[in-house]
């Protein structure tokens, strides 16, 4: 099917001919949907937390914090163009809705207003100070969020990247020092490191820490190949393949690459200003307080089935009450031993406000076991979608993770992907149809066989920014 030339583009990709017809069956065939038993709730898989519970769960990360190598991991790629979509169609193409008049009637409320005013001056035109927004002046279209000026201070305005920053030195520092990783697109790391060059004095002397500030780019190994309507390889013009990024499911091959016993993965644009933040601060503590809980548990199971001294209607307990794994009738001590012996996340969960998207549910696996998953809606078969709508949470993307084992060796994270999750998209280029692929998403098939735990958390811990409106909001607002 493929010529020596296209070969030898993907084997320069990192892929071989053999991966790439998996991702062409898996266009022929669809992916199959979750065998979806129930949305999770408060009376069956999310932990509610008591005032007395929260504090135990914040102290027990206290005493262990600066024991531990923590890393902030913050999915930093993603260009803002659907922040400023509405932007664009009044500039493109001169349509103007509801959101363009409250933009430019509160043009003088956001952040980036002090930075916008040096392009702009005494300009009345609209379509000139929103041309300034996202193309020549302030650029934002062709920037990713964290380059956003989105929070006022009085001592200056903050980027998205730099109130994680903030974040890291209250809640994932160790002997001094704040571990955050940010994954970027090749094209704008160098203006991420600029500005951390600039910004990080102030912040290491404002918290007394320093920091230890590293960055990856998603693998070109992760692509996936584009296909026309009919299933064929897309070729371009130019007689190429044409291969596309896979989505933030392709981030567990560098969550796979931090060495951390406490990695809190949290994204870029889900920030909100210093004197909202207490309940973020606690909250993250109190997740990694109940993960470091639950792991040496897990370790002190394995030790026992190991050596031969496990009581195992006890330790399928632990794993039925404190893991959420609800066990097959004839399990046996291997599969407690496999269902042990694999990384755990524990993952906040907000209360449904409306929100659209998936959240947590449970599903039937291979093995007959019933566990935890987060699930896109894309994963849910068309006639379980009611069952979506009675969910009491969804997922802010709010995790905690323990990556090692008993031995303190890390886990291979890609041995733990559900290779059959993904959905296909219609997408184009150069005017041409295409059907793209999208491997499992980071907190979803990509984690699909880890231990999970759900935990609610107040909303004031979720405030994200997908439109630039939002910015408006009372969470991105000084008070």
């Amino acid at each position: 099917m493929f010529t020596k030339k296209e070969i030898q583009q993907i084997t320069e990709h990192g892929l071989t001919p053999a991966q790439i017809e998996r991702q062409l069956e898996n266009f022929r065939q669809g992916f199959p949907f979750l065998r979806l038993v129930a949305t999770a709730s408060p009376d069956d898989g999310i932990t509610m937390l008591s005032a007395t519970e929260l504090q135990n769960a914040v102290d027990a990360y206290a005493q262990r914090a600066d024991k531990l190598k923590t890393v902030k991991f913050v999915p930093a790629s993603g260009a803002a163009t659907r922040m400023f979509k509405e932007l664009f169609t009044f500039v493109n193409e001169g349509k103007r809705g509801s959101g363009i008049d409250e933009l430019l009637h509160n043009i003088d409320r956001f952040a980036f207003y002090g930075e916008l005013s040096e392009y702009i001056g005494a300009q009345s035109d609209d379509k000139a100070v929103v041309a300034a927004i996202i193309g020549k002046g302030l650029n934002y279209g062709a920037k990713p969020k964290g380059l956003v000026t989105f929070h006022n201070y009085p001592e200056g305005a903050r980027k998205a990247v730099e109130e994680h920053l903030v974040e890291g030195a209250q809640y994932a520092s160790s002997c001094g020092v704040s571990h955050i990783h940010f994954t970027v697109s090749p094209e704008h790391e160098t203006a991420f490191r600029a500005l951390l060059a600039e910004r990080i004095p102030i912040y290491e002397k404002r918290f007394g820490i320093r920091y230890d500030i590293t960055f990856s780019q998603q693998k070109p190994s992760t692509d996936t190949i584009a296909v026309n309507p009919d299933n064929t390889p897309f070729r371009t013009d130019d007689g190429d393949l044409l291969f596309r990024p896979a989505g933030h499911g392709a981030l567990i091959e560098n969550l796979n690459e931090i060495d951390a016993d406490v990695i809190f993965i949290k994204n870029i644009d889900n920030v909100t200003t210093d004197a909202r933040r207490g309940d973020t601060v606690t909250y993250k503590k109190a997740l990694a307080g109940i993960l470091l809980d639950r792991q040496e548990r897990i370790f002190e199971h394995l030790r026992a089935l190991r050596n031969g001294t496990a009581d195992l209607a006890e330790v399928a307990a632990f794993i039925r009450h404190d893991l959420c794994v609800k066990l097959p009738d004839n399990h046996d001590a291997a599969l407690l031993e496999r269902l042990l012996d694999r990384p755990i996340r524990v993952c906040g969960m907000v209360r449904n406000e409306g929100e659209p998207g998936g959240g947590p549910v449970w599903v039937r696996n291979s093995d007959n076991t019933v566990a935890l998953q987060i699930a896109e809606s894309s994963q849910i078969a068309p006639e379980e979608m009611h069952l979506m709508q009675t969910a009491t949470h969804f997922n802010p993307v709010d995790l905690v993770c323990g990556v090692r084992r008993a031995d303190g060796s890390k886990f291979d994270l890609r041995k733990y992907v559900d290779a059959s999750t993904g959905f296909i998209s219609s997408k184009s280029s150069g005017g041409r149809e295409l059907r793209a692929q999208e491997l499992p998403g980071l907190w979803n098939g990509a984690m699909a066989d880890w231990n999970t735990i759900f935990v609610d958390v107040p909303i004031t811990t979720f405030s994200p920014v997908k439109v630039v409106l939002d910015l408006l909001r009372p969470q991105h607002q000084p008070e």
